[in-house]
């Protein structure tokens, strides 16, 4: 059952709006103010949101803009303002719609329907995103196997792009050079560890400003290398 949240300060108009959208299967939760709406939107789950633009304490402009920079669900503005630089504010925040009262209830409904089905095809095209790691300025696209160095692409050799992506995934663990050996190269070291000298000098040279005081990989002396966040 998808969940909504309904942010709207007039009483009568969001128990409407409740009562046809939760006739329609829909869970319904309400909230009168904007700042209350603004936490419980951000940090509850919900699937679609019904924000009012001129609420209590933090307008609709506010909140489509927070909501934005942390989900994608949808979201339908509704306001009493019929000006065009409104719509056009409120559908550039972010919003998926905007509707203006006074507005009938079913049409309410079916647009709700409409951005749920949309969304879920959306979520559900099996279209993943790349697998990325970010690290004060570096990039490590796993999925695409590139790395960039404050938004500069870097080549790597198959051997130092694993080198790389297992110590960035592993921050501030100390390894040995016998273990990373191990770890990339799949087989013991037999003793063969300037390997991994080799390949952590080579990467240094491509991701730190200045290798000889290194601010990502960092050497322990007497044991081996760490990755330092």
């Amino acid at each position: 059952m998808s969940k909504i949240l309904i942010i709207e300060d007039e009483t009568s108009i969001a128990e409407l709006e409740k009562d046809y959208l939760e006739l329609s299967g829909f869970e319904v939760e309400i909230e009168s103010t904007g700042d209350k709406g603004e936490e419980r939107a951000l940090n509850e789950e919900f699937d679609l949101i019904i924000l009012d633009l001129m609420l209590p304490n933090v307008d609709g402009f506010e909140i489509c803009k927070k909501i934005r920079t942390l989900k994608n669900i949808p979201i339908i503005m509704v306001s009493a303002k019929k000006d065009d630089i409104d719509k056009i504010r409120g559908l550039g925040l972010g919003a998926d719609d905007y509707m203006t009262k006074p507005f009938s209830p079913s049409e309410l409904v079916a647009r709700v329907k409409a951005h749920l089905a949309r969304y879920e095809r959306l979520i559900g095209s099996g279209v993943k995103e790349n697998e990325v790691i970010e690290i004060r300025g570096i990039k490590i696209d796993k999925t695409a196997r590139r790395v960039y160095v404050n938004g500069v692409e870097k080549n790597f050799t198959t051997k130092e792009f694993d080198l790389l992506t297992f110590l960035a995934e592993n921050p501030n663990h100390v390894y040995t050079k016998e273990e990373l050996f191990q770890e990339i190269w799949d087989m013991e070291s037999l003793g063969d560890i300037a390997t991994v000298t080799v390949h952590i000098k080579k990467i240094r040279e491509k991701i730190e400003f200045n290798t000889s005081k290194p601010q990502y990989i960092e050497t322990i002396w007497g044991v081996g290398y760490r990755f330092k966040v």
